[in-house]
């Protein structure tokens, strides 16, 4: 995909903890909160087992720091036409019943020494 990206466009290969990657076109107008939203209505079906309950869980982090829901990608500057690599994360809350799937070991919290 990322050989054809039209030039008023934004490629984003997005990239999961697991290491899966899918590419998504955005406009420089479309927030972190739109993108968000669009992969979570576009879930790719190879990412069924990182599947999540609701896209306001979802977290883009871009050059080490998490995108606040309101910021544009025209803001943070990224080149149209090329491909920008984001990592997508899931921003589980304690208590949230989403993330019950993952197994204990995962949950616990580190113990301090």
């Amino acid at each position: 995909m990322s050989s054809n990206v039209p030039a008023d466009m934004i490629n984003l290969r997005l990239i999961l903890v697991s290491g899966k990657t899918k590419e998504f076109l955005f406009s420089p107008n479309d927030s972190a909160s739109d993108i968000a939203k669009h992969v979570y209505d576009n879930w790719p079906m190879d990412w069924e087992e990182e599947q999540v309950s609701s896209p306001n869980i979802l977290r883009l982090i871009y050059q080490g720091r998490f995108l606040h829901g309101n910021v544009t990608l025209g803001a943070l500057k990224l080149p149209f036409g090329k491909t920008t690599v984001m990592h997508l994360v899931a921003d589980f809350q304690p208590g949230d019943k989403s993330c019950e799937s993952q197994s204990s070991r995962d949950m616990q919290e580190p113990s301090i020494q």
